[in-house]
């Protein structure tokens, strides 16, 4: 493709993610490529960064154009980008929409007056609002501001940036150092992470999924921070545990093996879809001690199978504020007043599964958000209204999951619970707390 078409292209994308705002991005971008099977890799991967840095810059982006009495199409938002980021001549962006088959049209008056005044300009002028200037939805700021406090600009700064490429080795499989070695083979390179006893870290971006590593289910793409919670689970072979959120079944995965397919795990949701492809991952990575519950109105599952888990994780429904680095158009795809209703959701999913868990048995409640409403805050609400649960402390928590070996490495914090941000340890953003039913 040439230079304009990649432009075009860019424009085409970003037109259908703004067709879909309910949908991810990255669902939307899979189904546009599939489409176009004629676009090669590297073009591909040019468009997609380039869609990928729009998305990431948008609320910056859009603050621009709004002070000049502009709407965020697809168009302008790419230009913008092109001018504030990547930091483009005007005569450069002119060449880019030059018009005719394979590319964009040329600007229209209002673009070429907005190609002008912002040429040259800072994408973060002193007159530019905290939330903005942050990256940060204003719906979002005093949560991050609560949770970060003085740390507030490094942490917001972390959420700007990419994610890296982590990778769990699958023990049913094989060990963490015969999946580096596999993955060497094909010329990856893989390092041990830092805190998960199963994680390696890719450095650079790779076509993992074309490996022979993943699809002989010798490694799971899964970010440490999703490894860590599986882990605080401490489960064991013979053990009965349910994943009550499981969506695709990444954790579910992951307590697998721990478990050593011994024992039963049964990975519930609210989508046959996620189900669905949760079955096939399960078959590829060897588990057969799992079973899917698809979790419908009216649905007495709950009820009938009262006291019968050793633990219930509860991977909550949340905002995913901590995953903003790696889905930043989560970013302005949520609001609000999505983040009342999900407080409110995951409350009644924390009082429904409560029962699930045998007197002497845990209840880990997790999500991929650093706001404290969804985190700590559910947390103190639901012990609060429960007194027959207790916090179990992390770093209780961290050395039961090793036992009866001691932790190779302390815990990631010395709080109550599990709360991590990129910033901090290198992984998404995520909360755990454990939570032990009396005996």
């Amino acid at each position: 493709m040439t230079p304009a078409a990649r432009i075009a292209a860019t424009v085409a994308l970003l037109t259908e993610v703004e067709a879909a705002p309910r949908r991810p991005a990255d669902a939307t971008a899979n189904a546009f490529f599939r489409e176009r099977r004629y676009i090669g890799s590297g073009d591909r991967r040019a468009v997609a960064e380039r869609a990928w840095g729009v998305l990431r810059q948008r609320l910056r982006l859009e603050w621009h154009l709004a002070r000049r009495g502009l709407p965020p199409t697809p168009r302008l938002l790419l230009m913008a980008y092109l001018l504030l980021v990547e930091r483009w001549t005007r005569e450069e962006v002119l060449q880019a929409f030059p018009g005719g088959r394979f590319n964009a049209d040329p600007p229209d008056p209002g673009e070429l007056a907005t190609i002008a005044a912002l040429d040259g300009a800072p994408l973060q002028p002193p007159a530019m609002p905290e939330g903005p200037r942050l990256n940060l939805p204003d719906w979002a700021l005093p949560g991050f501001r609560s949770r970060f406090g003085e740390e507030l600009p490094e942490a917001a700064a972390a959420m700007d940036g990419s994610a890296p490429l982590d990778l769990r080795a699958n023990l049913l499989r094989g060990t963490r150092e015969q999946a580096a070695a596999a993955l060497a083979a094909e010329g990856i390179t893989a390092e041990p992470m830092a805190f998960s006893p199963w994680g390696l870290r890719v450095p650079d971006r790779r076509p993992i999924l074309a490996s022979r590593a993943f699809t002989e289910g010798l490694i799971e793409i899964q970010d440490e921070g999703s490894q860590l919670i599986a882990l605080l689970t401490g489960a064991r072979p013979g053990m009965r545990v349910a994943d009550y959120c499981a969506g695709a079944a990444g954790k579910t995965l992951a307590v697998a093996a721990m478990m050593g397919n011994r024992g039963r795990i049964v990975a519930c949701d609210v989508s046959a879809t996620r189900l669905e492809g949760a079955a096939k991952r399960l078959r590829r990575a060897g588990v057969d001690n799992a079973e899917r519950h698809l979790l419908t109105a009216g649905d007495r599952w709950v009820k009938r199978r009262a006291g019968q888990f050793d633990c219930v994780l509860v991977d909550a429904p949340c905002t995913g504020s901590g995953t903003w680095r790696r889905n930043p158009d989560a970013r302005t795809r949520t609001d609000l007043r999505d983040f009342e209703e999900l407080i409110t959701k995951q409350r009644a999913i924390l009082d429904s599964v409560s029962g699930l868990v045998r007197p002497g048995g845990k209840l880990v409640y997790a999500t991929c958000s650093v706001l404290p409403e969804e985190d700590g805050v559910q947390v103190r609400n639901f012990l609060s209204e429960h007194p027959e649960y207790e916090a179990v402390p992390l770093a209780e928590a961290w050395t039961a999951a090793f036992a009866p070996a001691a932790p190779p490495v302390p815990p990631p914090g010395s709080g109550q619970w599990m709360e991590l941000a990129p910033h901090q340890h290198g992984t998404d953003g995520f909360f755990a707390a454990v939570l032990r039913r009396k005996a």
